[in-house]
């Protein structure tokens, strides 16, 4: 079984995901750390868990999902992973940040430390999180998905009742649509959906409510 800690951290509330098994060995999906409280909160809640992180994950490139992969990069010296598509994304975090708040961001980020592989799996302790490629949001939106667990970290790609916005750089309605049909349709309909922003839900209650599915 799998423990996930969930924290909203950022401007925009955004889900940064802290995903462990009993090997304590844990994963970080979406770091967002922003404020000097939300960066303590993370690595305190590593260390009083006694986690060893192993992996720093990135659902996207977009910068409220990686304003924290600096910290993580300084407490346990890893660098985010993500897909090739939204390298141009993230590897200026405070030039995209200052062009949505108008304010500068004025810190230094490490390069992505590797990039996903066709049909890639992440492995941590006992378990495993099939990547998903699911562009629309932005052209290297993924989907981490843990069938063992039925549980999908979903990102921007899919909320509660809602989508993300396409209209980003990159963005295509067309390919979002085709990633939800696709991709996340067609997961089981017991999967719990843990997104970018909001509550969780689940794969049934989606395909059941969400007007983006069931058009």
């Amino acid at each position: 079984m799998i423990s996930i800690k969930t924290f909203a951290f950022n401007l925009l509330q955004e889900n940064t995901y802290v995903v462990s098994d009993d090997t304590l060995e844990c994963v970080i999906i979406d770091c967002g750390a922003y404020y000097d409280d939300e960066r303590r909160a993370i690595t305190d809640y590593i260390s009083s868990q006694g986690l060893k992180p192993v992996r720093l994950l990135a659902t996207h490139g977009h910068w409220d999902h990686n304003l924290g992969i600096d910290t993580i990069y300084q407490a346990y010296g890893l660098r985010v992973e993500a897909a090739k598509e939204d390298d141009f994304i993230i590897s200026d975090i405070p030039h995209n940040f200052q062009s949505i708040i108008g304010a500068p961001l004025r810190r230094e980020y490490p390069a992505v430390g590797r990039f996903f592989t066709p049909d890639e799996v992440i492995r941590f302790g006992h378990h495993s999180l099939q990547v998903l490629k699911t562009p629309g949001h932005s052209p290297g939106s993924v989907v981490f998905y843990c069938a063992e667990e039925h549980t999908a970290f979903t990102g921007d790609t899919l909320f509660r009742m809602s989508v993300g916005r396409t209209d980003f750089e990159g963005g295509s309605y067309t390919q979002l649509m085709s990633s939800l049909t696709n991709v996340l349709a067609k997961l089981p309909a017991d999967t719990v959906i843990l997104p970018g922003h909001g509550p969780q839900s689940t794969i049934a209650d989606e395909l059941r409510y969400n007007p983006y599915l069931t058009s």
